[in-house]
């Protein structure tokens, strides 16, 4: 099968004030991972997005053993899952350039129409993503329980998060995350993602974020009539 692989340096621009790679610009390079490998696959824009079809993200998980950090070189790998009729589950790692394991993630991902903003079915347009297990998978996102929440706060899409897709992008419910939340600011250690999202954020929509945390476990939601994406962030210290 194939498997996607892509050396990375970490710059300055993309850690943190504790010079760990920052939370959102680590799913931003799973994200761009997945699309340079789709188009290797020959499942580019010309089979999706110039025929009016959009690959979205649904949910996320990643297990971090370590945060890279500023300056060192890593490694990016990414593999399709089996499909699952309308989802393609990916899979990720990431290590050092010697080979220390740093992190797994898993997605789901879908094809909806640009302007219906629904479902559709892949064969309709000719995508076919043959994928495999290779045993360093991790298990697939699940939906997140609902938890009570006791802080919340307004927030309004700003031009800068939104996406080709028309949306806000998954990689800034991060930074949307960090900025509310203590734990990240006070350097704790991020040791678990989960993350969904049901409904789109827009432009100029503003949201209502609530958000709770449980010993390590932090937990954020945030919508407008309806819920946009659930999160769920566990620390070690």
């Amino acid at each position: 099968m194939s498997v996607y692989r892509e050396e990375i340096h970490l710059r300055a621009k993309d850690v943190d004030l504790y010079r760990r790679l920052r939370t959102s610009e680590l799913f931003r390079l799973l994200q761009e991972a997945s699309i340079r490998h789709t188009e290797q696959l020959g499942m580019g824009r010309d089979k999706t997005l110039d025929k009016g079809i959009l690959w979205v993200l649904t949910q996320q998980r990643c297990e971090i053993r370590r945060m890279p950090e500023y300056d060192e070189h890593i490694v990016l790998k990414s593999w399709p899952g089996r499909n699952m009729h309308l989802l393609f589950p990916r899979h990720y790692s990431m290590e050092t350039a010697e080979g220390e394991p740093l992190l797994k993630a898993s997605a789901i991902w879908c094809l909806v129409d640009a302007k219906s903003r629904k479902v559709v079915f892949p064969e309709k347009y000719g995508v076919q993503i043959d994928g495999a297990e290779t045993g360093e998978e991790i298990e697939l996102p699940r939906p997140i329980r609902r938890l009570d929440c006791t802080e919340t706060r307004d927030f309004t899409v700003p031009y800068s998060y939104v996406d080709l897709n028309g949306h806000m992008n998954n990689a800034r419910y991060f930074d949307l995350a960090e900025d509310s939340i203590p734990a990240a600011a006070a350097g704790e250690k991020l040791r678990l993602v989960c993350a969904e999202y049901s409904n789109e954020a827009h432009l100029g929509e503003q949201l209502r974020l609530r958000w709770s945390r449980e010993d390590r476990r932090c937990y954020m939601e945030g919508g407008a009539e309806k819920t946009c994406f659930r999160m769920l962030l566990e620390y070690n210290g």
